[in-house]
């Protein structure tokens, strides 16, 4: 009965967003009432744990997420993301600039929202292809991967931010070990995979000769350099480490050290400073007063606060009426390892309301307290669900029709070099994680 409740849920929050276009927030509250409701809990528990569930997520990375996406609209107006792009461009080389691009991806998603950041990048993508001959669906997928990549896998985007903070896990250890698989899985599921079946998915852009289309480049001055963006998304990524690193080394020590330390390793602290320095580091660049462009990302961080918040609840209800539970152990029956189980779950709810950020908050909170009972490695259980999520966009996800409509893309094109390909590399980033699951003994930061 329970699972039957569950996956009525399911299905009512995609019809509910789906089809009759209802925000996502409102969407979550109220199947998560419905839900509480369902499974006969007392209305003011069902209250109390949206209430809880709200207000957990957001303690845990309301501030990351207000702050990483002012750093993002920061590097936006002073052209600190495209210079990104031509400087790893610059680096790798024109042969392999379909991989230029997934590194690209993959780094400028950290501060940048998915959407806006492939919006922003495209155009590269379009003039490289011309350039190369390369067919635009390599540069395309690359791209779009390595994007969703960083979205889903790689802190301090608030998605892995909150699977870290659920699930327990050393925030070091997570971002160590996300950048290494998240690499990888950007690699063969954005590149190599497109390589190989590129001829087979995209036969019209195949033999295309490359024409003489120089590159924009901008004058001394008038944006931020490549270099100095990649510093400022890098330095509250330092932050964090260092003061774990140190925390650790130092101990107790010298507890002033050590208190110094994990004050500016804690992610708000280290993304504050992160946004300060930037502010200064960018004053030059700005087009437009600095209160504007604070005023512009504010709105856009009111809405993903909202639907991040709203998929804690929704997770909360889901742990407190025992579906969570009931599904894990359902799951362990079977002797499924709750690595897979956490891929597992949070690929459903990507696939079935469309938002990586809820699948992760979601699964996250559901599978987060069977890992302690379980003996499981709480950075390899939330790095499992990050690529869970990085996999099956549908129709229902914005970004479907983004990369659809900026790519020109036809519907089975976009499911070809875009839905499939992102499985790809969410199913290897799985691999790759029960390959390391299976040194956890050995290797550091796993327990």
């Amino acid at each position: 009965m329970l699972l039957a409740i569950f996956l009525i849920g399911i299905i009512l929050l995609m019809l509910l967003i789906i089809k009759f276009k209802v925000n996502p927030f409102l969407a979550l509250l109220f199947i998560s009432v419905l839900i509480g409701f369902g499974t006969l809990m007392n209305p003011k528990d069902i209250s109390a744990n949206i209430a809880s569930g709200f207000g957990n997520t957001m303690t845990s990375i309301g501030i990351v997420i207000a702050l990483g996406i002012i750093l993002g609209q920061l590097l936006y107006e002073t052209g600190g993301t495209e210079e990104i792009a031509n400087l790893v461009l610059k680096k790798v080389g024109m042969k392999n600039s379909p991989l230029a691009l997934a590194i690209t991806g993959v780094i400028v998603a950290i501060p940048v929202y998915f959407d806006a950041a492939f919006v922003i990048l495209i155009t590269i993508a379009k003039q490289l292809s011309k350039k190369t001959g390369i067919p635009l669906a390599r540069f395309v997928t690359a791209l779009a991967v390595g994007l969703i990549v960083g979205h889903c896998v790689i802190i301090p985007t608030p998605g892995p931010m909150a699977v870290c903070g659920n699930v327990n896990a050393s925030v070091a250890s997570f971002v160590f070990y996300g950048l290494i698989v998240g690499f990888i899985a950007a690699l063969v599921g954005g590149v190599l995979f497109s390589r190989l079946t590129v001829k087979s998915f995209f036969p019209e852009q195949c033999g295309m000769e490359a024409e003489e289309v120089s590159m924009e480049e901008s004058k001394p001055g008038e944006r931020a350099s490549g270099v100095l963006a990649i510093g400022l998304i890098l330095l509250p990524i330092a932050l964090i480490l260092i003061g774990t690193v140190v925390s650790t080394i130092v101990g107790d020590s010298n507890p002033a050290l050590t208190a110094a330390c994990s004050f500016i390793g804690d992610k708000n602290i280290a993304l504050f400073i992160g946004v300060v320095v930037a502010i200064f580091a960018l004053k030059k660049y700005f087009k437009r007063p600095l209160d504007d462009i604070l005023t512009e990302a504010a709105g856009q961080a009111g809405m993903v606060l909202l639907i991040t918040g709203a998929g804690g609840s929704f997770g909360a209800i889901i742990n407190a009426t025992g579906i969570g539970e009931y599904i894990v152990n359902m799951m362990s029956n079977f002797n499924v390892p709750l690595i897979i189980l956490g891929f597992v779950l949070s690929q459903i709810l990507r696939a079935a309301q469309g938002s990586a950020t809820v699948a992760l908050v979601t699964t996250s909170a559901i599978v987060a307290p069977s890992i302690s009972s379980m003996g499981a490695s709480p950075v390899l259980v939330g790095l499992a669900i990050c690529f869970g999520s990085v996999g099956l966009s549908l129709p229902n996800d914005s970004g479907f029709w983004v990369i659809n409509r900026f790519s020109g893309f036809t519907f089975p094109e976009t499911i070809k070099g875009w839905t499939l390909t992102g499985f790809v590399s969410g199913l290897t980033g799985l691999v790759v994680v029960l390959i390391l699951s299976m040194f956890t003994g050995v290797l550091p930061g796993l327990m």
